[in-house]
């Protein structure tokens, strides 16, 4: 049987880390990846047994990345904090990786809550997905340098898509989500912001619409009813959003540079110096 990995990534989880871990426990290993944690991450993951990594990564992508180069596993299955696999899952994935002919990455289906509601309904537009490609053999899936919901690159075949689905606890409340959103958009931001590529505003508009009439229509929010159109109004301002505080951060950044005496770095060099980044 194929050795296969837990892979969790987590910043400051020690509320939920425990029955994350507990529910990996038919992994032959679970590495934690531990982003600047100041509270009880790291030591309820080493008390679970696992394997800990810790560090600070400005991106996303650099988290996994170190995830998986700790795993020693030809398979791995990737979560975050806040998700669970359910025990049919568990048996699913075992079988998966040890069938012959197995492919090299998975999809697997997602059952989203907010608070204790299943939403099946309506996800997508960066807001949230109902599938996601967390099964994969070691070294053939990588991820881009963005902050939130880096793109990923895949290498070999296709397996396809599961059956049973991960638990995922999105948003405890209405207005966790919304805080979520201020959160996403504010870190979309600062990739739009140091990229340069910020959409005009009828770009962004025309963009939203469209992701919410996705979400409301083609992918059935309608559904969930005042959820599923709060869903979509979420994924229409998440360009919108994204876009206009990354107007706001380049705009700041022109105004600190130009009112820095010389010889002193401007705040944004400053920042660019502490996440490693050259000026």
């Amino acid at each position: 049987m194929p050795i296969l990995s837990g892979l969790v990534c987590a910043h400051n989880e020690e509320a939920r880390l425990r029955e994350c871990l507990e529910r990996l426990a038919f992994c032959d290993e679970i590495v934690v990846v531990a982003d600047r944690c100041s509270d009880r991450t790291e030591s309820i993951a080493r008390s679970m047994g696992a394997k800990v990594v810790s560090g600070i990564f400005p991106v996303e992508g650099l988290r996994k990345e170190a995830g998986v180069a700790a795993c020693r596993g030809e398979w791995i299955i990737e979560l975050d904090a806040d998700e669970n696999i359910p025990p049919a899952l568990a048996q699913e994935i075992r079988a998966t990786i040890g069938a012959d002919g197995a492919g090299d990455w998975y999809q697997v289906p997602v059952d989203n809550f907010v608070g204790e509601r299943l939403v099946r309904n309506g996800w997508g537009g960066s807001f949230g997905a109902s599938s996601v490609a967390r099964l994969f053999r070691k070294g053939v899936k990588s991820w881009k340098s963005e902050r939130v919901h880096p793109g990923t690159i895949f290498t070999g075949t296709f397996g396809g898509r599961l059956d049973n689905a991960i638990l995922h606890k999105v948003d405890d409340d209405i207005a966790d989500m919304v805080q979520r959103l201020n959160r996403y958009t504010a870190l979309r931001g600062q990739d739009l912001a140091d990229s340069g590529k910020i959409k005009s505003l009828w770009d962004d508009l025309f963009r939203g619409v469209r992701r919410f009439f996705k979400c409301y229509v083609s992918r059935k929010g309608y559904k969930e009813g005042d959820m599923g159109f709060l869903i979509a109004i979420m994924a229409g301002l998440y360009p919108l959003l994204s876009n206009l505080k990354a107007r706001e951060i380049r705009y700041l950044s022109s105004q600190d540079i130009q009112s820095a005496p010389a010889g002193r770095p401007s705040r944004i060099n400053l920042e660019d110096a502490r996440l490693g980044r050259s000026a």
